[in-house]
């Protein structure tokens, strides 16, 4: 007697297919978020910020750099995480946070809130705790080069903070 594996099973995605759709989702993430982003605004200008935030330019060598190691931990973590609940629940959890953190941009430039981005943020520093804990069940490696971003989130929501204190 021959044992198979169940119709339901499927196999993992290639490593093509799902590094290309992490990168893709990252990438999607990033146009949509920097699309509401205006930093030489009169409102941004006005704003009164600490001395301690980094200059404009750094932003982009920061999160340049950020967004690599999402799509390189979301795409390594699918190709451990097996078919069915789990891959789901790590996807899910990816598709909130790189929502969460376009939203940003839409809640702080967009809206001309940074009341709002602060709560914005809180809720990605969330979303990363959940990611992380997701990923390193699956892949110690994925969840370790998601720490920097977290660690990046964890300084913005400071900074944003700051900006909402000095700006009453």
């Amino acid at each position: 007697m021959t044992l198979t594996k169940p119709i339901s099973h499927r196999p993992r995605p290639s490593a093509r297919l799902r590094y290309g759709a992490a990168a893709a989702a990252v990438a999607a993430a990033a146009v949509a978020g920097g699309s509401a982003v205006d930093a030489d605004s009169a409102w941004y200008r006005a704003l009164r910020k600490p001395d301690w935030q980094p200059p404009s330019w750094a932003f982009g060598a920061v999160w340049t750099p950020l967004y690599g190691t999402i799509a390189y931990a979301a795409g390594h973590a699918l190709g451990r995480v097996e078919a069915g609940p789990a891959r789901r629940a790590l996807v899910g959890s990816l598709a909130v946070n790189l929502a969460l953190n376009a939203g940003w941009n839409v809640l702080f430039f967009a809206r001309r809130s940074p009341g709002a981005g602060l709560a914005g943020t809180l809720l990605l520093d969330l979303s990363n705790a959940d990611l992380l804990r997701r990923t390193a069940r699956v892949d110690r490696t994925a969840a370790r080069a998601l720490v920097p971003y977290a660690a990046w989130c964890g300084f913005a929501t400071v900074l944003n903070a700051s900006i909402v204190r000095r700006n009453r």
